[in-house]
């Protein structure tokens, strides 16, 4: 009506060609390059995953080891070459990490709250790529899940020997089969993912970016309160057996501190 065109309060958001050219356009060949990268980042990433959760074994096995005078073995010498295998693992699973987050940086934009686009033909084959994936990644994921369930047996059976050397063996075996099982769950999470990016699916609808921000942080805080408590725990408390328990204690409690930030976001939302 002619009092709304006259109303001086009613600002009309005016659109430039600038602000059009903003909007970020993914061609076919930059999505094709970035399914390709996601591919080899997923296995890179699973790996270094993989070396942090068994970098503990040397030391708990060491530390094992030190208690039985036959072998000659002194628990400083098996804590101080535990500890240094330790950092030594995990400084390459950094080093790989922080490659990969290097690598994926011209791909950040997918991650930001700035819109995009898909261009002609682009959902299309992204949409069949995911598509015929879907099959691997649910039995990627069975797979993951069943050897993480079935880990625990291992030690199950080492409690049963009243052995600690067979004990802490056991743990070892349990934490390499977890090991495995959380790289099933990577190496497929992580190609999905990229298939979702690019669609705006799942997790990356825009109007779930911000919980899924909201929970990565509170999962970093997490990680690296367990890690300082763990080194803090091991190195002034001296208790190379007893602190690597710690990591599947952590890895149950993430579920309910996940659990929780949900709750807490749903909430404020």
């Amino acid at each position: 009506t002619t009092d709304y065109l006259l109303k001086d309060e009613i600002e009309l958001e005016e659109f430039t060609d600038e602000d059009i050219d903003a909007v970020k356009k993914v061609t076919l060949k930059e999505a094709g390059e970035f399914i390709k990268w996601r591919r080899s980042a997923s296995v890179r990433i699973a790996i270094a995953t993989f070396i942090c959760i068994v970098s503990v074994i040397p030391l708990i096995i060491l530390g094992a080891v030190s208690e039985y005078p036959q072998y000659g073995l002194s628990e400083d010498l098996a804590g101080a070459v535990g500890m240094i295998t330790l950092i030594s693992f995990v400084a390459v699973a950094v080093a790989v990490f922080v490659n990969c987050g290097l690598k994926n940086a011209p791909y950040d934009f997918l991650d930001d709250k700035k819109p995009f686009e898909l261009e002609y033909g682009v959902r299309g084959l992204v949409e069949e790529h995911k598509k015929s994936y879907r099959r691997t990644y649910n039995k990627s994921n069975v797979a993951g899940a069943f050897l993480c369930v079935i880990s625990p047996l291992s030690l199950l059976t080492g409690a049963f020997t009243g052995d600690d050397i067979i004990s802490v063996i056991t743990l070892a075996v349990t934490m390499l089969i977890a090991g495995i099982g959380v790289m099933f769950f990577i190496i497929a999470g992580v190609r999905w993912a990229s298939f979702q990016k690019l669609l705006r699916e799942g997790n990356f609808e825009p109007e779930k970016k911000k919980r899924s921000s909201f929970k990565e942080t509170v999962g970093t805080i997490y990680w690296l309160s367990v890690t300082a408590i763990f080194l803090a725990w091991t190195l002034f408390a001296e208790s190379w057996r007893y602190s690597c328990l710690l990591w599947p204690m952590a890895a149950i409690v993430f579920i309910i501190v996940m659990l929780i930030a949900d709750q807490f976001t749903d909430k404020n939302e």
